[in-house]
């Protein structure tokens, strides 16, 4: 998989890096200022190709496939938790010494971007918030995928990277069989599963979770990033981030220039990418 371009969808260049005992793949496309984009789960880098494309005309864009994900190592014997993540994408940005950076993240991408950011606000120049959260679930509450985990059915639904792939696209006619097999490529067995089945358990619930402290330093830190220009992105037909998520981000960061797109879900990267890289390049020129 590493040199596949999926029809030429995907025609850029592969990149590695040796960071905690893995090889993390990262595109990175263009010159000028930097920007870098984070997927979520069962995502990767691939989800940014249109992005990608457009932006590197003028900017530097960067999309790390975090571990476990895309084109990177899927080591067998490490934690696949918040803090060891936020660290991969921390020791990436730092060895690229990336400054005056632009963040461009959605679902998982959210904590793990921001996580670097509350320690690094001095690197960020500008937010793009997508379809994500930061907080710690009540103790006792039924995770979204509790049932399925009761009813014995959890691997098998995160197993199913094609049907969470449709699930997250509103517009059914951009799930196209190189799309579908794009996303179902970094996963040939079994184990290579392993950062998938666990980034849903690793939403915390009550502060006894291992990533409950790591969350909640994000969450206590997010106003350190008051003074950077951001924009709140939002899909929404999203059935994993409810529509009140919005009011949330409104009301950590008061005034946030906010964009609903209605006829877009969960991967609204796949949904609507021209219309986002249109609002974000004009995010871009307004923040100089």
């Amino acid at each position: 998989m590493k040199d596949e371009t999926f029809d030429d969808t995907f025609p850029f260049t592969p990149n590695f890096m040796e960071i905690n005992g893995f090889n993390m793949h990262y595109i990175d496309e263009g010159k000028g200022e930097p920007i870098l984009c984070h997927h979520g789960m069962p995502t990767w880098s691939y989800l940014y190709r249109n992005f990608i494309m457009e932006l590197k005309k003028d900017y530097r864009v960067i999309a790390p496939d975090a571990m476990g994900f895309g084109k990177s190592d899927v080591p067998q014997d490490k934690p696949y938790l918040l803090k060891q993540h936020v660290d991969n994408l921390t020791k990436l940005i730092l060895k690229l010494d990336l400054t005056e950076l632009t963040l461009i993240f959605q679902d998982w991408g959210g904590p793990l971007s921001l996580g670097f950011a509350v320690d690094y606000p001095e690197r960020i120049k500008r937010l793009v918030i997508m379809n994500t959260s930061i907080g710690v679930m009540k103790e006792g509450s039924k995770s979204w995928y509790y049932r399925m985990e009761k009813l014995g059915k959890y691997e098998k639904y995160i197993k199913n990277t094609g049907g969470i792939i449709r699930m997250g696209i509103y517009n059914k006619g951009k799930v196209t069989p190189t799309l579908l097999n794009a996303y179902n490529a970094p996963f040939p067995r079994d184990e290579y599963y392993i950062g998938s089945l666990a980034w849903p358990k690793d939403i915390p619930v009550g502060n006894s979770h291992p990533s409950a402290k790591p969350m909640i330093h994000i969450r206590k830190n997010l106003h350190k990033l008051l003074d950077k220009p951001k924009i709140l992105i939002w899909g929404m037909k999203d059935p994993i981030f409810p529509t009140w998520t919005i009011d949330w981000w409104n009301k950590i960061y008061p005034g946030i220039e906010t964009y609903k797109i209605e006829n877009a879900s969960h991967f609204l990267q796949e949904d609507a990418p021209e219309l986002i890289i249109s609002l974000i390049k004009d995010f871009l020129n307004k923040y100089p």
